[in-house]
């Protein structure tokens, strides 16, 4: 399969986990959210989509050659590998905790969960992680912009998607989350479809 392509797939791909991810995720903070199916499911769709989207900025950069796709791959991956850590802990740990708090009637183990959420070092891996990979989407959408290979618009709203992560958080609503999950979505197969449609060009 060739590189635009494959890249075209990896960008769908890409859209898809990071909508299953608020679908998928139950949208409370509780025990009993954290010891869903959902929950686990709905992160782990999450930490593909970081991985697929890593993989999809290095063929965007197979596809335009320049310097600018290259340094955005390389700041998507470090950001997609500073992340990834809280990712796991928040799915696998958590649940684990949740599950157990559950299961004894012990609510007070739910403060393990805080105290790992709210930890220096892993709330500051996470944001800046989700930070980097902002800006290796906005790089990817000005090297898109400045190509003339594909559509300059079509990288846009992606972007916008990444820069909006951390804010996403705080939103007063969750279905504003789910929002945020489909303008990446969005976002992602558009660029998705003008990726494909160049490789004729």
């Amino acid at each position: 399969m060739s590189a635009p392509r494959l890249t075209s797939a990896a960008f769908a791909a890409t859209g898809v986990m990071f909508l299953l991810y608020p679908v998928l995720r139950p949208s409370g903070d509780d025990a009993a959210a954290m010891a869903s199916t959902g929950w686990v499911v709905g992160h782990l769709a999450a930490m593909l989509g970081f991985v697929l989207l890593g993989l999809a900025v290095l063929g965007l950069h197979q596809i335009l050659g320049d310097r600018l796709s290259l340094r955005a791959a390389v700041v998507t991956w470090i950001g997609a590998g500073l992340t990834l850590p809280y990712y796991g802990a928040e799915d696998f740990g958590l649940y684990v905790i949740a599950q157990r708090a559950l299961r004894d009637g012990t609510p007070a183990l739910m403060e393990l969960a805080a105290e790992f959420r709210h930890g220096t070092v892993p709330v500051t891996m996470f944001a800046g992680g989700l930070l980097l990979l902002g800006v290796g989407a906005v790089m990817a959408a000005v090297a898109v912009w400045r190509s003339g290979i594909v559509g300059r618009w079509s990288a846009v709203p992606m972007a916008a998607g990444f820069a909006l992560f951390i804010p996403q958080f705080f939103a007063p609503v969750y279905a504003l989350r789910v929002a945020h999950g489909v303008l990446i979505a969005l976002g992602a197969l558009w660029l998705a479809v003008v990726v494909w449609r160049s490789r004729t060009a």
